[in-house]
């Protein structure tokens, strides 16, 4: 969600475009939990599925050798390939899925790629 809220960036867009939005993912996030749950992207949870998806992220990052930042579309594919996680089965249950995440892996792996 929060990357959702930022909003410009790659991945915002590459969601959207997917009819992925903020909207449909509070919704099914209630579904997954039984009720309402508060969002605040000031202060988000740090939970352990978090912590392993930022683990990710930083990981990928080292290993392709690019200078630069983590961006928001390695935390997505973070959160995918956290398969056990609420955040996969949200973004599958909006129809992220496989060919997706190549997608956004071409886009974000060529060179010069600045997100934002």
């Amino acid at each position: 969600m929060g990357i959702l809220i930022e909003g410009t960036i790659l991945a915002a867009n590459f969601l959207r475009e997917n009819a992925i939005t903020l909207l449909r993912c509070v919704k099914k996030q209630s579904s997954y939990l039984g009720k309402r749950w508060f969002f605040s992207p000031e202060h988000p949870a740090l939970t352990e599925e978090a912590q392993l998806v930022l683990d990710w992220a930083v990981d990928k990052k080292k290993k392709s050798g690019d200078s630069g930042e983590v961006t928001t579309s390695h935390l997505l594919l973070g959160i995918w390939y956290e398969g056990e996680s609420l955040g996969h089965k949200i973004t599958a249950g909006l129809g992220f899925n496989e060919e997706k995440v190549k997608e956004l892996e071409s886009s974000s792996t060529k060179p010069g790629f600045i997100d934002g």
